[in-house]
């Protein structure tokens, strides 16, 4: 194919993150896709971690316990929620801003896909920064059966259109 035939094509950007004027309080946002945890994304992340407790990484100690099976890493549970939510949180975000109350609702086992939503709780311009604005969500995960696993509040410093990273 020519590069005169590329440059006549429309060229459509994959949109990565929101500005803060694109938040609209009570509006939900489906994570997608779902993540699969696996055993070897469960010992991998647990031995990186320092997290050596064998309900991660020794299936025979697992084995004797209430779940009879080893446990993902909660760590490892939040991290991968967490990440899900970036592209449409804090995909444009100067500063992630904290977490409150996390809340581990439910086991998750090797094999379990999670899935997300965020709900936006909260937003607000930045009272020291005018060209960004506090955005705040509750994030809800789940299992692919619906079962919950998890939740948590969290805030991001987000820039206004025209103020983002990259904007000309």
């Amino acid at each position: 194919m020519s590069l005169a035939v590329i440059e006549t094509k429309k060229r459509i950007p994959t949109p990565f993150g929101r500005y803060f004027e694109e938040f609209v309080v009570g509006e939900i946002y489906e994570h997608r896709p779902g993540r699969t945890i696996t055993e070897s994304d469960n010992i991998n992340f647990s031995l990186m971690t320092m997290n050596f407790h064998p309900m991660h990484c020794d299936r025979a100690f697992a084995e004797k316990s209430e779940f009879g099976k080893p446990l993902v890493n909660s760590g490892l549970s939040l991290a991968v929620v967490l990440g899900m939510t970036v592209n449409d949180v804090s995909g444009k975000a100067i500063a992630n801003l904290g977490w409150k109350e996390i809340n581990l609702t439910g086991p998750v086992f090797p094999g379990d896909t999670l899935y997300a939503e965020s709900e936006v709780l909260e937003k607000r311009e930045s009272k020291s920064r005018p060209t960004q604005g506090i955005v705040t969500v509750q994030t809800r995960a789940f299992k692919q059966d619906g079962a919950p696993v998890m939740n948590f509040i969290r805030s991001a410093l987000v820039p206004k259109r025209g103020h983002g990273v990259g904007d000309a």
